[in-house]
């Protein structure tokens, strides 16, 4: 299984609790983590990163090709029904959520999640009742697809940052 990483994982964890100042093992951890715990994103995420010039955007440079996942072929049938599911008339969401999650990269990571079968992890929380925004575990609530909060992975993986 792969656990695919929400852009405000990184920009979370570089704007406030793991700055690359502060904590330079946890981003070694997430590029040894990549190869040991199947641990990536997609290259709709890296767009999002590289939207800035800065830090975070440098060390995102360094990750090898295969820490950002790429769609294909294989990838269309979930990429329909994702759509399917958020241009459902029926459903609860205003049309500017269903267009903005669409033109989202957080669309593309739903979608090649439930392509792989992979897990995303996100700080995003659920909220079935919001209508004029779709979030990402209410997305994946809907679609069957897992999804977790950072801490959870990296109480999982046993990240452990020690001074010494």
């Amino acid at each position: 299984m792969t656990y695919l990483l929400d852009a405000n994982v990184f920009i979370d964890a570089k704007n406030r609790y793991y700055g690359f100042d502060i904590a330079p093992g946890f981003w070694y951890w997430l590029q040894d983590a990549h190869e040991e715990h199947d641990i990536a994103s997609t290259t709709a995420v890296r767009a999002e990163l590289f939207r800035q010039e800065d830090q975070l955007t440098e060390w995102a440079r360094t990750l090898p090709p295969s820490f950002w996942l790429e769609e294909s072929a294989a990838d269309l049938q979930a990429l329909q029904r994702v759509t399917a599911w958020t241009m459902d008339p029926s459903s609860r969401f205003q049309q500017n959520a269903r267009t903005d999650f669409l033109a989202a990269a957080d669309y593309r990571l739903v979608s090649l999640a439930l392509s792989g079968q992979h897990t995303i992890v996100t700080h995003e929380i659920k909220n079935p009742d919001r209508k004029n925004r779709i979030k990402i575990p209410d997305a994946c609530a809907e679609l069957g697809v897992d999804c977790h909060e950072p801490f959870d992975l990296f109480r999982h993986l046993k990240l452990r940052l020690v001074i010494g």
